[in-house]
């Protein structure tokens, strides 16, 4: 069974936690509570009907246990239901000690602050009835509590448990309130985060479409330069001439790696893609990314160790294949001499890392790793490049982080689970 982990939860799975915990607790003092009277101060209670409210309690948080693992939300209405079925335990209790007259009916305000702070405003209404009728129940035909005659002053003994529940609601209400205050700061959060996110992809939308619109726009000059390029090599002054044949050569080249390029734009922009998707494998997809760029833009040194094991199909995406190019014109842009590129697995998850031996990130770079136009380059429109990186990887589960490295230079970890790219069937 997997071990529980609050700090991915939503607020209602955080929230019936925080009811789980607080249940426990009261099954203790519960425990802790009839034995001191009973055993302790010799007041005979019925143990039988007080033994079974802690024993359903117990049992809802069995029950509950379940809820928090699955994938759905915990909704409002579960944890009405949860807390009602605390008071109503109380309110049993209650009823076989004494009804009003102990001390401990004050215990049903700490059902209604806790319903008041997680519960929509129906729901909270709903605990404050819910307390009343039980305050009301236990009122009625009460089972008196068989107080020894040694006790000359039963007003000193409900004093004194006046005395301690005062004090068991306080350090409770300090204890919860804190902690439902950093549940609701850590919602504030997400919901900054999450607008942080909507705003940053819809940045990407707009640059999608700005670069979907040059891609067409850059076709036709493309096609005419290649068309030009085409008759200076079949003219006999320029084909007589070596080093001006072979510069056509190269140039023909560039212009149809510049054609590659505007396709894979106009592919992951969503114009080819699902016409004619490209099964592959995690290795040939990735021997790809370092073969290409070796042929064009190769440093002196390309050091790439595959380790990646088992070979895996997948359904190759081209703006990961673009992105993570990116990163290596990055690296090789700051260490022309060498740069590692390492593909490992770290169980359902590739996890490739490229490492250079330049001067390394800033330390605000690293802070605001994949944040827009954060960039040591110093030219217009620089960063985007880990921007884009960091967005891809989140659309499909992954994510990207940096570091310097200790002997030197900056290393760049991307891990990315293979389910969201493997091939389907």
């Amino acid at each position: 069974m997997n071990p529980i982990d609050p700090s991915k939860w939503g607020p209602g799975r955080r929230n019936l936690w925080l009811l789980i915990q607080f249940r426990w607790i009261a099954v203790g003092g519960q425990l802790a509570t009839i034995a001191a009277v009973d055993r302790m101060l010799g007041i005979r209670l019925p143990l039988v009907p007080l033994l079974l409210a802690p024993i359903a309690l117990m049992a809802i948080n069995f029950v509950s246990l379940p809820l928090l693992r699955r994938k759905g939300a915990v909704t409002n209405e579960v944890i009405t239901g949860a807390l009602l079925l605390d008071v109503a335990a109380l309110a049993w209790q209650l009823h076989f000690t004494g009804g009003l007259a102990n001390p401990f009916a004050s215990l049903f305000l700490l059902h209604v602050v806790l319903g008041a702070m997680l519960l929509k405003p129906w729901s909270s209404w709903a605990i404050v009835g819910a307390a009343g009728l039980g305050l009301i129940a236990a009122a009625i035909d009460p089972v008196p509590l068989a107080i020894p005659e040694r006790y000359h002053s039963p007003f000193n003994l409900y004093l004194t448990g006046s005395l301690i529940c005062f004090a068991l609601i306080a350090i409770l209400l300090v204890l919860f309130v804190t902690r439902i205050s950093r549940n609701l700061r850590d919602r504030d959060a997400a919901l900054a985060a999450s607008r942080q996110r909507a705003a940053e992809e819809d940045h990407i939308v707009r640059m999608g479409l700005l670069a979907s619109g040059a891609a067409h726009e850059l076709g036709t000059p493309l096609a005419s330069v290649s068309v030009i390029l085409g008759d200076w090599q079949r003219m006999p002054r320029l084909s007589g001439d070596a080093d001006l044949a072979q510069d056509i050569i190269d140039m023909q080249a560039e212009i149809a790696r510049c054609k590659t390029i505007l396709s894979g734009i106009l592919m992951s922009a969503g114009e080819a893609r699902g016409e004619a998707p490209e099964f592959t494998t995690m290795r040939t997809f990735l021997d790809g990314i370092v073969a290409e760029w070796r042929a064009s833009r190769a440093p002196a040194e390309v050091d790439y160790s595959d380790q990646f094991g088992p070979d895996v199909a997948i359904v190759s995406d081209p703006a990961l294949r673009q992105v993570i190019g990116n990163v290596i014109d990055n690296a090789a842009e700051v260490s022309p001499a060498w740069i590692g590129i390492t593909a490992a697995r770290a169980g359902d998850a590739l996890v490739l890392e490229v490492a250079d031996k330049g001067p390394g990130f800033a330390p605000e770079m690293l802070g605001g790793f994949g944040q827009p136009y954060r960039s040591t380059k110093g030219r217009p429109g620089g960063g985007l490049g880990l921007f884009l990186l960091v967005n891809v990887l989140r659309k499909l589960g992954g994510g990207a982080v940096a570091y310097n490295r200790v002997a030197g230079g900056a290393l760049v970890r991307i891990t990315l689970p293979l389910d969201a790219i493997a091939r389907p069937g």
